[in-house]
Order: structure tokens, then sequence, then C-alpha cells
């Protein structure tokens, strides 16, 4: 198999301007290109804390500008890790609903495609209360045109849902937001589902079609695992060098590129190995 230059493979990376040249979110296309990527993924700010996006016209500009030089996209932002959608409390729900406008709103100006989200813990709603909460959230929010609601699948876990390919089925029907969802390879095999081989692999494209629809999936967060199948842990590793292992990896990576999804690695920066290997490691277990 040859190298296909559809395939799109990306990282995480920093707006941050010590990250690069420029003032703000262009620097995260500096870095892309450093990695040797074609797509990616950003936060709009910090993702610990409830912060709203700094992010000015001229910044916007530089980086729709420098994506549309270097043919990098889809991106996607990833909303803060304190975004609960299916939460009781009102005072959170209020905030989730804030902060989620706020990165659609973003996303329209930095012209990117996807806003991805995790669905949260429901904290003792239940499972149906907590998907019912999180489709009224989603119903909340005034979406632009060109921007869609991402649902990642989560690596289970406690009170937190998105583990069952059930929980975002039911979200979407919950919601009269046409979202579409993001699957990540390390929460999904934490979550008990087996991509370890070829056939697992597609045993499970298969469960998620018929469950969700495969017309539904919309970006790949691409990540091995340190831990076990089903433990509900969730710590990535490089790609092929973790518990799902090369081969699983490799027939995900095929699975995806042929259906024509794009793929951020959230891989991490260590063993003298960083975004760029695993970009290049991506690259060759698609070719071989």
């Amino acid at each position: 198999m040859s190298t296909d230059e559809t395939l799109r493979i990306g990282a995480h990376a920093s707006i941050a301007k010590s990250a690069g040249p420029y003032d703000g979110p262009a620097n995260a296309v500096h870095k892309q290109v450093e990695y040797g990527g074609n797509c990616g993924q950003i936060f709009s700010h910090s993702p610990q804390v409830w912060q709203s996006p700094d992010i000015d016209e001229t910044a916007a500009d530089e980086f729709r500008e420098l994506t549309a030089e270097h043919d990098i996209g889809p991106w996607v932002i990833h909303t803060s890790y304190l975004v609960n959608l299916c939460t009781p409390k009102e005072d959170l729900r209020e905030k989730s609903v804030q902060s989620m406008q706020e990165e659609v709103d973003i996303a329209a100006a930095l012209g990117i495609p996807y806003v991805n989200v995790h669905l949260g813990a429901h904290t003792g709603a239940g499972v149906e209360g907590g998907l019912q909460n999180a489709g009224a959230v989603l119903d909340d929010l005034d979406v632009p045109d060109g921007v869609t609601v991402l649902v990642e699948s989560d690596a289970g876990s406690g009170t937190k849902l998105g583990d069952q390919f059930e929980h975002l089925a039911t979200v979407a029907d919950e919601t009269s937001l046409d979202v579409e969802f993001c699957l990540d390879t390390a929460h999904v095999w934490a979550a008990g589902y087996d991509i370890s081989t070829p056939d697992a692999v597609a045993e499970t494209f298969t469960e998620f079609d018929d469950v969700v629809g495969l017309d539904r999936l919309a970006y790949v967060h691409l990540n091995d695992s340190k831990h076990g199948r089903g433990t509900n842990k969730d710590e990535h590793a490089h790609i092929g060098e973790g518990e799902i292992g090369v081969e699983g990896m490799q027939a995900f990576i095929r699975r995806t590129a042929a259906e024509g999804i794009p793929m951020a690695l959230e891989t991490p920066t260590e063993d003298g190995k960083s975004f760029a290997w695993n970009i290049e490691r991506v690259r060759e277990l698609y070719s071989a």
C-alpha cells in the first residue's frame, strides 16, 4: 500500500505565543508544520480553568491564512475539561453552556469546523438523566453555520458517560442539534471494545455503525494505551507501543483513512519520542 496524500493525520498543537513566532493561534499551524501533520487540534484557552478565548480578529485572520497556505485541516477545538454536559447542578450547567457557546463562536471566527466535547459525569442523576441533561445543554447552544459539535467517546469510570456507543446514540436522539462524534482509540479500548487485531477493528466499526452510524463519525483521536482493555484507565502511549499494539493500530489507521476521517494524536512526549515521531509512525503503518 502506498502512502495516500489524502491521509489526514496531525496532532494537538499549542496556540501559546511561546510556541512559535506568531501572536496566537497561528502558532498551532507553525507547530503542525514542524510535526509534519496536515490536520490537528487546539485548545482556545487553558483547558483547566473557566476562561474565555482571547483571540482577536487579526490573530484569527493569521490562523486562517496560514492554515490555507499550508493546507492543514480540518482543525478541531477541544473544549475545557471543566465542561460537564451531564451535570444535574444548575450552576455547572450554566457555566458549561457559556463555555461551549464561546467555543463554537471562536471556532467560526477561526474557520474551524469542529468543537469537540466530553459528555462528562452524571454525578448521581443516573445514566438516563445524565444523557437527557446533555441533550438539553446542546439544545441551548446557538451554533454558527459551518461549525459542528463533536461528542467524544470516553474511557468511562465512576459516573462518567460516553464509554458506551449507546450513550452517544442516545445523546444524538436527545438533542435537536446535528451533533457528530469523535472516537478516541485509547478511550474505546479502555471502555472494553477490542481494536487489537484487524478482525476486532472491523467488528468494532460495524458495531459503531449499527448503534451510532459511521456517517456521523467525523474525527478520531489516535492514541495507543498504557493499560489493558476494559480497565477504564485513560493513559496514552506511543502509536504501536501500548496495549493496543501495532496490528490493531495499523488496522484502525487504515480503516479510518479509508472512511476519509481525519486523525489527531494526543500521544505523550517521552522516551525521546514526540508528535513528529508518532505522525511518521502512523504514515509508516498506513503505507506498510
